[in-house]
């Protein structure tokens, strides 16, 4: 099964590159599966009902999320009408949503999709991602488990690769904004990649624009910052994964400029 995964999807230019660029993407690649990060798809913070509704039509298939899932209010109850929005399962318990998601796509072959979030560098509350994998692994019965692993230190985001090896088909990483270049596999058979990058524009500082980020580090005056336009960029990886194991195969960085 060929999976698309994207990164961070970022203000009115990530949701354009990803209506022109997955068709493409999925044509070229022969994708059967896709998955993107919605945590920043509405003017960069958080996402709405409507901006879901949008992404699904592409189609994406589930979204993921991270800290600023409950940014805009409107999200809470979607959160429990739409099993396909994930937040990240280590959130308090009490919190709305659901952090795990497992469908049959096809032919009898089902798929898993689990949202985390780190707890280095990320302000909470949250509980641990490491006892959030085992527990929602025991309850998904899937042949093919992807791992969103929203995190801002890359040594969390390999940790939990590590740990989750032979056990995953894939643990990719998102959050940074920054594309990395360490794409592997495992030897357990689990894809790995520390982050898929940011879908939105690149001409920025991680998707805002650079002049109100710059004054605050050389002025120390911070101004309410605002998300760049520009030309935007499509960014993260088509992994190949063996649905009899659930096993990767491959995994392929993708960074397509609109």
């Amino acid at each position: 099964m060929k999976i698309l995964f994207l990164g961070d999807i970022f203000g009115d230019a990530g949701r354009e590159a990803v209506k022109q660029l997955v068709p493409r993407v999925k044509s070229e690649h022969r994708v059967d599966f896709v998955v993107a990060n919605c945590e920043n798809s509405s003017g960069g913070l958080g996402v709405t009902p409507k901006i879901a509704e949008e992404l699904f039509a592409i189609p994406i298939d589930v979204l993921t999320s991270g800290n600023h899932i409950f940014h805009h209010k409107e999200i809470l109850p979607y959160l429990h009408q739409n099993q396909k929005i994930l937040r990240p399962a280590n959130f308090l318990p009490q919190s709305p949503g659901r952090g795990a998601w497992v469908g049959e796509v096809y032919a009898g072959v089902r798929l898993g999709v689990l949202n985390l979030i780190g707890q280095v560098f990320m302000p909470g509350p949250y509980n641990s991602p490491f006892e959030a994998a085992e527990r929602e692994l025991d309850r998904m019965k899937a042949d093919i488990i992807l791992v969103d692993m929203h995190a801002e230190a890359s040594s969390e985001k390999m940790a939990m690769g590590r740990y989750l090896d032979g056990r995953v088909s894939a643990v990719v990483g998102t959050h940074t904004h920054v594309p990395t270049a360490d794409e592997r596999i495992f030897p357990g058979g689990t894809a790995y990649l520390t982050d898929l990058g940011m879908t939105g524009p690149y001409d920025s500082i991680i998707g805002m624009r650079k002049e109100e980020v710059i004054q605050k580090y050389v002025k120390g005056i911070q101004e309410k910052y605002k998300p760049a336009t520009g030309e935007a960029t499509l960014s993260g990886a088509v992994l190949d994964i063996e649905e009899s194991t659930g096993k990767a195969r491959t995994i392929q960085r993708v960074h397509l400029k609109l």
